[in-house]
């Protein structure tokens, strides 16, 4: 996601709508196959089963991507490979909740610092593939294909994740697979995915326009670090996921969803304010600020809010609420944030193709302000210094 972009681009010379297509299938994806097999784990198939295979699968298409040169063939392939993909991160979750719980851990204090070590593999990817000079190569997909082979295996060895709901005396949205949809009856919970969605968006902004806007200095900047090596510059949001992951237990206990959201919101706020001002030169400490402010944005509102979900919803579903939650936020949220993001990029570029990123992201910081904003207001929840959020 992070490197793919210079191999398309590069070496491919693919357009920039097909790079844009191949980034969409992360949120097409996401849309219906997280729920899917949300379903499928809550109801037929063990969830660490089903894991492994997906990861099994995702491997295969990620070796067939690497041989392909055609734009529209490899659309159609990382398809396949998103469709596979995107249910594993529900899954995980899915998987690691009923874990912690069957050996009596506490999953709000206990799988932060589990799930930390996710970040710590994302940073090590990102090294190894700039490192190595496999950014611009095809050799980023083999090694994520190897990778895939490594968990899918892994996954078959996790304690069975048994499916909770019996064949009997099911209703109609139970037959369907559609239980977590009477989640939106509650207004908190229809409020609570309305802004995930929103805020789903505005991560996609940040994964669309990152790596492009750093290489945009090549002819400011030729001979700084951030331009020779943007995917390391850009791991350093990655290492600040890590050490906020750790603060999760602490900031849910003490202040609640609520406040912790709020905290997300306007930490987008700054994220992309400070990208506005910010440049590998004289600027550098105020893009390293940003990419430090990211871990709190991130985490806040993704791990949080997984956390939020599975404490509120009844156990029989849990793999379904967890896949509706990707459903809206990498798959709505990230679909409109490509979107709408690509609309105001294309808004400020020059005819002769120069955009006015200061522009662009103080925009989007902007967006996340209006966010911050209403979400007080919209979202009703009391939190008790007793409960676990």
């Amino acid at each position: 996601m992070i490197s793919i972009g210079g191999y398309l681009g590069g070496t491919l010379h693919f357009s920039g709508v097909e790079i844009g297509a191949v980034f969409s299938t992360l949120g097409i994806a996401s849309m219906f196959m997280p729920a899917v097999m949300g379903i499928i784990a809550d109801k037929w198939i063990n969830a660490e089963r089903l894991l492994g295979i997906c990861h099994l699968l995702g491997a295969v298409m990620l070796l067939w991507a690497s041989t392909v040169k055609d734009a529209n063939t490899f659309f159609y392939v990382m398809l396949l490979n998103s469709m596979f993909y995107m249910p594993t991160i529900a899954l995980n979750s899915t998987v690691s909740y009923i874990v912690l719980e069957q050996k009596g851990y506490n999953v709000v204090k206990d799988f932060p610092p589990i799930r930390v070590w996710g970040t710590i593999g994302f940073i090590l990817a990102m090294w190894i593939v700039d490192l190595c000079g496999w950014k611009s190569s095809s050799m980023q997909l083999v090694f994520s294909s190897v990778s895939s082979v490594a968990l899918g295996i892994y996954a078959f060895t996790m304690p069975p994740c048994k499916p909770e709901n019996s064949n009997k005396n099911r209703g109609l949205l139970s037959t369907l697979g559609l239980d977590a949809l009477v989640l939106f009856k509650q207004s908190k919970m229809a409020v609570f995915f309305l802004f995930a969605m929103f805020l789903g968006a505005a991560l996609q902004i940040t994964n669309a326009f990152g790596g492009s806007f750093l290489e945009s200095f090549n002819l400011t900047h030729p001979d700084t670090f951030g331009v020779k090596h943007p995917i390391v510059l850009l791991s350093i949001s990655q290492m600040s996921e890590t050490l906020f992951i750790l603060t999760i237990p602490f900031f849910l206990n003490k202040f609640g969803i609520k406040k912790v959201m709020i905290i997300a919101i306007f930490a987008w706020v700054l994220r992309f304010g400070l990208f506005s001002f910010g440049d590998p030169g004289s600027g550098l400490p105020l893009l390293i600020l940003s990419m430090i402010i990211y871990g709190m944005a991130f985490d806040f509102f993704n791990i949080s809010g997984s956390l939020f979900v599975e404490k509120e919803v009844p156990s029989n579903f849990r793999a379904s609420a967890q896949g509706l939650f990707m459903l809206v936020t990498n798959g709505f949220g990230a679909t409109l944030g490509g979107y709408c993001s690509g609309l105001v990029v294309d808004y400020f570029t020059a005819a002769n193709g120069l955009r006015d990123w200061p522009t662009i992201w103080l925009c989007f910081a902007a967006y996340a302000l209006v966010l911050g904003l209403t979400f007080p207001f919209a979202f009703k929840h009391k939190h008790l210094p007793s409960e676990s959020l």
